[in-house]
């Protein structure tokens, strides 16, 4: 079944282009690690101390996050203004194309809240288990 997910990932992605939404960016304050907060203070010619205290806050389970939705860094066109040095989490979001999908069934469930792809792909992935 992972197969079959990765394949209908690459599929739904090759349809979906997510600059028109960027609802994750809108909607979803991503966790922020401490290598991210390395590489993203360096990029931004921040002390990390300083970037913690200006973007980040810690959420209720405890994780650091970006302190705002939209993000920060969300700029003109829904373009990432960081992109190649964004977190960890925003790089793999929405992790449907991770090769253990099946262990994840719950969180892609919360996702399609957020993310139209995730929706199509678990609607093609129980259009192509109903058929056999």
């Amino acid at each position: 079944m992972n197969a079959l997910a990765e394949e209908i990932h690459v599929n739904v992605f090759d349809r979906i282009d997510c600059l028109e939404c960027a609802n994750c960016c809108t909607s979803i304050p991503p966790m922020v690690n401490e290598t991210d907060v390395r590489r993203i203070s360096k990029y931004l010619g921040l002390k990390t101390s300083k970037f913690k205290e200006q973007y980040l806050r810690i959420d209720e389970d405890q994780d650091m996050v970006m302190n705002q939705s939209p993000c920060h860094f969300l700029g003109d066109g829904n373009m990432c203004d960081i992109y190649d040095v964004r977190p960890k989490a925003c790089r793999q979001y929405p992790h449907t194309d991770n090769y253990e999908f099946t262990k994840h069934l719950k969180l892609h469930l919360t996702n399609t809240r957020y993310c139209p792809a995730v929706f199509h792909i678990l609607e093609e992935m129980n259009d192509a288990l109903s058929r056999g």
